[in-house]
């Protein structure tokens, strides 16, 4: 079975790897590399994140009354995904339950992944399907990082996150893994988001009342990456503390567990439910120029 595929598009070159579904390098028509090489710092590109976004309590899943072990962000970013469709410009990949997953998570699902390329910008588009009988609940998540600074030789600090609409309401932080009680003011002025290393000293920013459905990561000078998403609720913004070359711009539906909560899953804050048969659909797309 082949382990990668590359889309290419007038201004845009993507690779998908099978495993995870994961998209592994982008670049754009000068043919600069704008996607994060998973280095030590951090060994991953743009995983997806499912069933579950963050982590949970004690990393265990509930349901029913029963206790499946489940580690932070899920298990389809490290499961292989089949190939359904291969074409010049786009290509789909698959997910479905077997044991292994049913022994982490009890339920039947369908996860496809469409990656389609057109002029300067690539789609990702996920379906999860409930091929069971009873209520799917789930998270899925989007953990692009993105290469910071774009242009080697750039300061990190000359870069910003620019959003379409103001960002005045406030955000949360994570402490072991798990949303905080308490929100905090967001650094974002109107619009602007400068952009610092100390802004992760604290991990990430969660912006689970996000206005905004794009943003632009852009120095003055150099490449820019627009980010937009379609049924994503939350936006994760992510660079590992201390310092590292990379800056993750993540749409999320779903969210860690509060701190206190330690019930069953479907009952968990920012859980979709998707009825047997159903369909959730969700995209997100980043144009470069």
């Amino acid at each position: 079975m082949t382990d990668s595929y590359t889309l290419r598009g007038e201004a845009i070159a993507a690779t998908i790897l099978a495993r995870g579904a994961e998209l592994s390098s982008l670049s754009n028509a000068d043919g600069a590399e704008l996607l994060w090489q998973a280095g030590p710092q951090w060994p991953r590109h743009a995983p997806i994140l499912f069933p579950i976004v963050g982590r949970l309590k004690g990393d265990t899943l509930r349901h029913n009354g029963k206790a499946y072990p489940m580690t932070q962000h899920g298990f389809a970013r490290d499961r292989r995904f089949e190939w359904l469709e291969r074409g010049a410009r786009s290509c789909r990949l698959v997910l479905a339950d077997d044991a292994e997953t049913r022994a982490r998570y009890p339920f039947a699902f369908s996860l496809e992944v469409t990656y389609s390329v057109d002029d300067a910008a690539l789609e990702v588009a996920f379906d999860i399907v409930n091929t069971g009988d009873e209520v799917l609940p789930a998270s899925l998540g989007g953990h692009p990082a993105f290469n910071w600074p774009l242009v080697q030789g750039l300061p990190k600090d000359a870069y910003t996150l620019s959003f379409a609409k103001d960002e005045s309401a406030p955000i949360r932080r994570l402490k072991d893994g798990l949303m905080r009680p308490q929100s905090e003011p967001t650094p974002v002025k109107g619009r602007t988001l400068a952009l610092s290393e100390r802004l992760f000293d604290d991990d990430a920013m969660i912006l689970d009342q996000v206005a905004s459905s794009s943003v632009r990561f852009a120095a003055a000078q150099g490449p820019a990456i627009e980010l937009s998403w379609n049924g994503f609720r939350e936006l994760g913004v992510w660079s590992k503390p201390g310092g590292a070359p990379f800056l993750c711009i993540e749409p999320w539906r779903g969210f860690a567990s509060p701190a206190e909560f330690d019930g069953e899953f479907a009952d968990k804050p920012g859980v979709m439910h998707i009825a047997p048969g159903g369909r959730q659909s969700l995209s997100y797309r980043i144009r470069v120029s």
